[in-house]
């Protein structure tokens, strides 16, 4: 398969920053996304010529890093998906493929499609710890019996990975849906209930402070995400803030 790429390459953050293109010849459909950049990177290398500097760890769609827009969507074509979980098999020989980073002002570019998403990590860090008396020995999380939908609920929020899709998809750069996950895993728990006005009232006023946008409810989010956080979320995340300022 025979594709032009067009790359976004920006040396820093204060760099402008533009597209290059790329021609790329040999590209086998079974390849991922993060395998076919990886193919491109050789190349360039063997010519001599700077590789495309992109995100990735795990490349079994848990860590969230392999954050990237294609042809102007977040992680690509396909839903519920990661970038290193699409293959080159969705496209077509011949294709012309746009590869972007998150655009958002929280996620500042560090190089190419690299963004800085540290911002997501200071507002999990605001929300605290969980408090469990332990009294020296550890207490069998099974003495506490949950519902099966509460815990499937809670579960369903827990599967958010952090990637940044629903900021970079947003109109207003938002990241409600993210702290809606955090906040919407540990409330439907009792464990989580302890701390539970205190932790999203100060997730609530990190995200403020690191420059994120406003929610207005449009969905893209939900769309965009990659594990299907429901914009349910958001809604519980905006009773428990209520009910912690009452």
């Amino acid at each position: 398969m025979k594709l032009t790429l067009k790359i976004w390459r920006q040396k820093s953050k204060n760099d402008k920053g533009k597209f290059v293109e790329y021609i790329l010849d040999g590209v086998d459909g079974d390849m991922s996304f993060l395998e076919m950049l990886d193919f491109l990177n050789e190349k360039l290398i063997n010519e001599g010529k700077e590789p495309v500097a992109f995100d990735h760890d795990c490349r079994e769609g848990i860590c969230g890093m392999c954050s990237l827009f294609i042809n102007g969507q977040a992680h690509g074509p396909d839903k519920l998906t990661t970038t290193c979980q699409l293959h080159m098999r969705r496209f077509k020989d011949g294709d012309t493929i746009v590869i972007e980073p998150w655009r958002a002002e929280p996620f500042p570019v560090i190089k190419d499609l690299v963004v800085d998403r540290s911002a997501f990590d200071r507002i999990q860090q605001a929300g605290g710890y969980i408090s469990v008396n332990t009294s020296g020995r550890t207490v069998d999380a099974n003495t506490i019996p949950i519902p099966k939908k509460d815990a499937d609920r809670a579960f369903d929020s827990a599967t958010c990975i952090g990637c940044g899709a629903c900021v970079a998809t947003c109109k207003n750069a938002s990241a409600m849906l993210f702290v809606a996950g955090r906040i919407g895993h540990l409330a439907r728990l009792p464990q989580g209930r302890i701390e539970a006005a205190d932790r999203v009232q100060k997730m609530v006023a990190a995200m403020d402070a690191e420059g994120f946008g406003s929610c207005t409810n449009t969905g893209a989010c939900e769309v965009a995400c990659p594990k299907g956080i429901s914009l349910a979320d958001i809604a519980l995340l905006n009773r428990e803030f209520i009910k912690a300022h009452l």
